[in-house]
């Protein structure tokens, strides 16, 4: 990127650079420029430079002036670490409306916007790769300290390796490191993202003629088992090249240990081959697929549409072949010389869109998650700097990439909440920074989803967006029987037997017994919800949070989920010392122990945030349910987010009412999505599966919604809803949250807020009031709400009174060590 600003300065003018740094501050901060150094200084480099007494920040540079700062003397940077920019005009506009719009600070943007390691600062820990091979002759002296410190040490602090060399222009050196991979950023995950793959047989060469394989069978006269599973192959790969261990072991009744022992003799040979994770993907991975007629159809009305609006709305039912338009369209961009961003709620669970984005453009693609390395997004940013990949598939933090020229946006399964960060600022919403993003571009920005938001949808209504449906399914694809069951009447009938009606219990049994596989879905992780005395109503709370301890029998602790904080189990009330404890509530935990009592022959697994914990946990437990070594998959939400398994015929719904009657005013909406998306999973692609959804009421309008599919009735339900009682679309929502140690300042000062504001504001302003979970990690918390109409008022005008009365609660001593956090749609 050429420099705007290089031309109209002199080598000799004094220049100041208003900079970005990394922290929670006001405004940018002004530092002076080395006259020498004049040629070299642009926008969106970086630079070192010192803040406070002894602290050291790589900033980024966002304009140039030869104005000094009029109420304090600028300090000189220490060097400059780029040779061309890293941040684009574009990305400060970007940076800029997202400050602005969901009131944070520029350097709170800047913190989730870059890589670590292109955000360097004193407090920084450095680690030794230890995976890259390089020569040390080809260090220098102050590298190779660098390295000999870390092997003894393990890592060190960027201020350390100030201390170590004597001078505090360090960046540079260890820029050299981490481009040569020798050095990364501790703080990093470096859990990889990894593609599904699948093992299939297949006969090795030397057995592939009818004549081998008649010798084969002869000279296994004395391995029978060994024998029975050749013969078994054979007669599989008559239907089918793709034939699992699982299927050889299930055909022929001979073990692994035969499949194993002919693997060895050279026999059978395995292939990987990256398969699908997703819900009726019966397409090929064919780069050269032909649209169906409804594809085609929906696929010209997309881009008439992106004649007359910038942003299309594509309601399309699962398995009904989004993704094929998609790649057509991204397609159609590169033809036009653009790149195109691909958004996804999280990468984790989506290999196949991957591979089929791989094999279209292959080098070409870039992946941007959290869960690679800093070497690899570090890698991506600069790739996408240098227009060197033309598509970018990625999560949320996708839209802070440096793009040059974006031909369109893709924002898949828009309705997700995984969209939106709530901690730490900035709070934003992805699929609205894409929006943005688009009108910075001037791109077309395509929201696909099976269950669009309620504000995508009516946005599309109203005409703001354009709209195209695809409600066919791909091929033969059916959707499943949604069946109801009222747990108090099978109570009432002893048809309920621990958390199961019998009606489900029955299902599950025909399923096994059918070789077919079952998901039973559980809002809720760990073994016991709540544990209280009988006698007195004790129940044990978090010592930091007001929440009650959940009771994981894996690790056989009490969990706080909201602050980590672990304790072991009471046997005997703290209260009143009597020993009648009882566990209330149920997890995924419990659900498993009790399935496995009830049906003790069963295989069962578990899929929710316990379970996957370790280094591809997740992947792990999905190929073990797929290569059929569970029978029965229990799983939090996690179950739901686009899996597909060719052998789930019954979804199970073990309690549907505590995630209706969650108090949220967005629960209704998410519920049918949600079962919506369990029951997708249910089903092979030739016939529709089943579901059974267990409720303390069967007659709840959502409920009703889902059995029949009925987007639409949802839809025109809950809008009049948030009409009557004020909720997006027709208001904007926000949230401010007070926070303090002490409950009786938190108070006080949150109501002194709420006055300020309501002087202004009036009735818009709703509270304080404390939230569900009223104190976290010993904070309490006050919560105050405005509801501000979207017309006769306006929202830059309200949003600067909230910066005016935080600035005068600030400067008030009355409420020092007071917190005040402010989240714009908070939902």
């Amino acid at each position: 990127m050429s420099n705007p600003q290089s031309s109209i300065f002199s080598e000799r003018d004094t220049l100041f650079i208003d900079v970005v740094l990394p922290l929670a501050l006001a405004r940018t901060y002004t530092y002076r420029i080395p006259v020498d150094w004049n040629d070299r200084i642009q926008v969106g480099v970086r630079v070192i430079v010192q803040f406070g007494r002894n602290k050291i920040y790589s900033a980024v540079v966002k304009s140039i002036s030869k104005e000094a700062p009029l109420q304090y003397e600028a300090k000189y940077i220490l060097d400059i670490i780029d040779d061309r920019p890293i941040v684009n005009l574009a990305q400060f506009k970007l940076w800029d409306w997202l400050a602005d719009y969901y009131m944070c600070s520029l350097g709170e943007v800047m913190q989730a916007a870059l890589p670590a390691a292109l955000k360097l600062a004193s407090e920084t820990k450095v680690v030794s790769s230890m995976t890259t091979e390089f020569d040390r002759s080809t260090l220098s002296d102050k590298e190779f300290m660098i390295i000999e410190a870390l092997e003894v040490a393990g890592e060190l602090k960027v201020n350390d390796i100030v201390k170590l060399l004597g001078q505090k222009t360090v960046f540079p050196i260890l820029k050299q490191l981490f481009d040569k991979g020798i050095v990364l950023i501790s703080e990093e995950i470096t859990e990889r993202y990894k593609p599904k793959t699948k093992a299939f047989l297949r006969f090795a060469p030397d057995f592939k003629h009818e004549d081998a394989k008649r010798e084969l069978l002869d000279s296994l006269n004395r391995a029978p088992k060994q024998q029975d599973a050749v013969l078994a192959f054979m007669q599989l790969v008559k239907k089918t090249e793709e034939i699992t261990r699982a299927m050889l072991a299930e055909a022929s009744g001979c073990g692994n240990g035969a499949i194993t022992a002919l693997i060895d003799k050279g026999v059978f040979e395995i292939k990987e081959k990256v398969v699908s994770r997703f819900q009726g993907e019966d397409v090929e991975l064919d780069a050269n697929f032909q649209f169906n007629e409804n594809q085609q159809r929906v696929f010209d009305e997309i881009n008439a549409s992106f004649e007359e609006k910038e942003v299309t709305l594509l309601h399309g039912v699962t398995a009904s072949g989004k993704t094929q338009i998609y790649i057509r369209l991204i397609e159609q961009a590169i033809a036009e010389g653009k790149s195109a961003l691909y958004l996804l709620p999280e990468i984790a669970l989506t290999a196949q869109i991957t591979a089929r984005l791989k094999l279209h453009f292959g080098d070409k693609l870039g992946v941007y998650h959290s869960k690679f390395n800093d070497n690899e997004r570090a890698e991506v940013w600069h790739k996408v700097m240098k227009n060197e990949f033309h598509v970018v598939i990625g999560a949320r933090s996708s839209v802070f990439l440096p793009f040059q020229d974006l031909g369109i946006i893709i924002v898949d399964e828009e309705h997700e909440s995984s969209y939106k960060q709530f901690d730490p600022a900035p709070r934003y919403h992805a699929r609205d920074t894409a929006i943005y993003l688009g009108f910075l571009h001037q791109t077309k920005v395509l929201l696909g989803s099976a269950t669009p938001s309620l504000e995508s949808y009516y946005n599309a209504k109203a005409k703001k967006y354009g709209f195209v449906q695809l409600l066919e399914r791909y091929g033969n694809a059916q959707l499943p029987s949604v069946e109801l069951v009222n747990i108090p009447e099978e109570g009432r009938k002893e048809n309920m037997f621990s958390y199961f009606s019998g009606t489900l219990l029955k299902a599950i049994e025909e399923a096994v017994k059918n070789k077919e596989q079952v998901i039973l879905f559980q809002n809720r992780r760990g073994h016991t919800t709540m544990i209280q005395c009988n006698t007195c109503g004790f129940v044990a709370k978090c010592v930091n949070c007001d929440v009650s301890l959940t009771y994981h029998k894996s690790s056989n602790m009490m969990h706080c989920h909201y602050c980590g904080h672990v304790e072991p189990p009471i046997r005997v009330c703290p209260a009143c010392g009597m020993p009648h404890i009882e566990s209330k509530g149920f997890g995924t935990e419990r659900v498993e122990e009790e399935l496995e009592l009830l049906m003790p022959a069963i295989r069962i697994g578990r899929l929710d945030l316990d379970s996957t914990k370790g280094k591809y946990g997740f992947d792990k437990i999905i190929t073990a349910f797929d290569e059929h070594e569970f029978d029965v998959l229990i799983g939090t939400q996690m179950v739901a987010k686009g899996l597909d398994f060719g052998r789930v015929s019954l979804i199970g719904v073990v309690n549907a009412d505590t995630i209706i009657n969650f108090p949220d005013f967005r629960a209704y909406e998410r519920s049918f999505s949600l079962f919506s998306q369990v029951a997708g999973r249910a089903g092979r692609r030739e016939a529709g599966g089943r579901v059974i959804i267990q409720s303390y009421t069967t007659k709840h309008r959502v409920l009703e919604q889902v059995v029949n599919n009925d987007y639409e009735g949802m839809f025109m339900t809950e809008i009049t809803e948030r009409k009557n009682y004020l909720y997006p679309p027709f208001y904007r929502l926000i949230r401010i949250d007070i926070k303090h140690t002490d409950f009786q300042k938190c108070h006080d000062s949150a109501n002194r807020f709420a006055s300020a504001l309501r002087q202004q504001l009036g009735a818009r302003v709703l509270g304080p009031e404390p939230p569900l979970v009223s104190r976290v990690r010993n904070n309490f918390i006050q919560t105050i709400t405005l509801k501000i109409e979207r017309t006769n008022i306006s929202i830059a005008k309200v949003k600067e009174l909230i910066r005016s009365v935080l600035l005068d609660f600030e400067l008030d001593k009355t409420n020092s060590g007071v917190r005040v956090q402010v989240d714009v749609d908070p939902y």
